[in-house]
C-alpha cells in the first residue's frame, strides 16, 4: 500500500490568486487561476 499525500498550494500576489491540489506523486488533481481585472 502507496502512502499518498493530497496537498493543498495556495498563492497569492497583489492582482492575483491561484490554487492547487497535487498529490505526493506529482499528480496534479485541481489547479485554477483567479485574477483581477479592472
Amino acid at each position: 500500500m502507496s502512502n499518498l499525500l493530497t496537498i493543498l498550494g495556495i498563492e497569492s500576489s497583489c492582482d492575483d490568486t491561484a490554487a492547487a491540489v497535487v498529490r505526493s506523486d506529482r499528480t496534479i488533481l485541481s489547479s485554477v487561476v483567479a485574477d483581477q481585472t479592472a
